[in-house]
């Protein structure tokens, strides 16, 4: 059975930082490329960031780069977001899956973790 669990989710001020993990089982980072997303109320979901092991290629929505790092664990077989640099727009509810980078297809979502901004 395949279990994605994020953590480090919280409330943040203005400019602070996070760092999400997601916890991955029953698959190896080598089969999947793993992809953070996010959900904001009332707008639609979008694709933050995304790690692939098998080339160590990273991809970054506009919106976070510069601010945001993803990296891996393979020993752990955990992915990481490292936020820095929080704006309010970053306050949303995130996710991670295994899918791809290039079409952000999803094969396995995680369950998600909600960063707020307390400003």
């Amino acid at each position: 059975e395949v279990q994605l669990v994020e953590s480090g989710g919280g409330l943040v001020q203005t400019g602070g930082s996070l760092r999400l993990s997601c916890a991955a089982s029953g698959l190896t980072l080598y089969d999947y490329a793993i992809g953070w997303f996010r959900q904001a109320p009332g707008k639609k979901r979008e694709g933050v960031s995304c790690i692939s092991s098998s080339d160590g290629s990273t991809f970054y929505a506009d919106s976070v780069k510069g601010r945001f790092t993803i990296s891996s664990d393979n020993a752990k077989n955990t992915v990481y977001l490292q936020m820095n640099s929080l704006k309010p727009e970053d306050t949303a509810v995130y996710y991670c899956a295994a899918s791809s980078c290039a079409t952000q297809s999803i094969y396995y979502w995680g369950t998600r973790t909600l960063v707020t901004d307390s400003s």
